[in-house]
């Protein structure tokens, strides 16, 4: 099946007062109609930056997208102009932000900044927004949604701002939906209800997700294939089955075994930590920006950084050294 959306080779760079922050270094991935690609990763690994790049929403300055395509259906979004991206934006590609409550205008109620939308890029009519909207609150779960189009973002908790934010990013039918990090502010029964709700919109709806998120026990049960980034790059990509069952990178193995497990074969183990500090973007070091924290390292770890290869079948990885042998490949 042909991919619905297609990244390739993107560069995106930030200039600060310290120098140039390479964010985003030559990352290439893709997600087809109806499945689900999870990017993980620690904070500042370059995540969120590289879907914000999809939406064109890198401010500039101090944000650069330096190169690279993306390819929404054939056509390279990086070559439109604002007002062609604003057509895409909410209607063929919407986003759930990682905070709701700066996310939502806090003047304006919760019925009017979901039908803006519909009325923008479907030309609806201010009650047929209304009537649509109450339509989309009662799809993501939020109980009497005739009175709760009527409230403001402050009279929402957590869990019913993420909702409302879904149903602000499906009111247009997108075939795509970004979530980057929607779950990280809730607590773990949320957390669920909102992994589920996914779900069911997803099979319901059959649009693509990007799922962004630094916790790896969410992802496993949305994504059907997993990306890991590490300092700007893709480290490790695979089938999500595959990745958690034989991780080759030994980032994804630290990020592994740092989870809490329940099982018995790990009990009174210490959760694995990653010593030190990943690099700050600025300073360009020959060699894999892990090599300094790996306990792999090999000499020529510090001396040139690998490319992204298939190393078994449909599981790229970026690595000098084999995790389960130790040895260098």
């Amino acid at each position: 099946m042909e991919p619905i959306l297609e990244v390739q080779n993107l560069e995106v760079k930030f200039h600060t007062l310290d120098g140039v922050v390479n964010a985003v270094n030559g990352v290439s991935y893709s997600v087809e109609a109806g499945k689900t690609l999870g990017i993980v990763g620690e904070s500042g690994c370059g995540k969120s930056v590289s879907v914000l790049s999809i939406m064109r929403l890198i401010p500039d300055p101090p944000g650069k997208i330096a190169g690279g395509k993306i390819l929404y259906l054939g056509n390279n979004l990086l070559e439109y102009d604002e007002t062609s991206m604003e057509h895409i934006r909410g209607a063929a590609i919407s986003m759930v932000f990682q905070d709701p409550m700066t996310s939502l205008n806090p003047v304006l109620t919760i019925g009017k900044q979901i039908g803006e939308a519909m009325m923008f890029h479907h030309g609806f009519t201010r009650d047929q927004a209304e009537r649509r909207t109450i339509e989309l609150l009662n799809l993501v779960g939020i109980p009497n949604p005739e009175q709760r189009i009527k409230e403001y973002p402050h009279q929402f908790s957590g869990g019913m701002r993420q909702r409302a934010m879904i149903a602000m990013a499906l009111s247009c039918t997108p075939d795509i939906l970004i979530a980057d990090e929607p779950t990280t502010a809730l607590d773990v029964t949320i957390q669920a209800q909102i992994v589920d709700l996914t779900r069911r919109l997803q099979d319901e709806l059959g649009m693509a997700v990007i799922w962004i998120t630094h916790d790896l026990g969410v992802i496993a049960e949305l994504a059907d294939r997993m990306v890991v980034m590490y300092a700007g790059y893709i480290v490790e990509e695979a089938d999500v089955f595959q990745l958690y069952e034989n991780p080759l990178h030994p980032y994804t193995l630290s990020l592994l075994k740092s989870l809490p497990r329940v099982d018995s074969s790990r009990a009174g183990e210490r959760l694995a930590t990653i010593p030190g500090f990943p690099p700050d973007g600025i300073t360009v070091l020959p060699g894999c920006p892990l090599a300094p924290r790996c306990r792999f390292a090999v000499e020529r770890c510090m001396q040139e950084n690998p490319h992204l290869e298939q190393f078994v079948a449909d599981h790229n990885v970026a690595c000098w050294v084999d995790v389960t042998t130790g040895k260098e490949r």
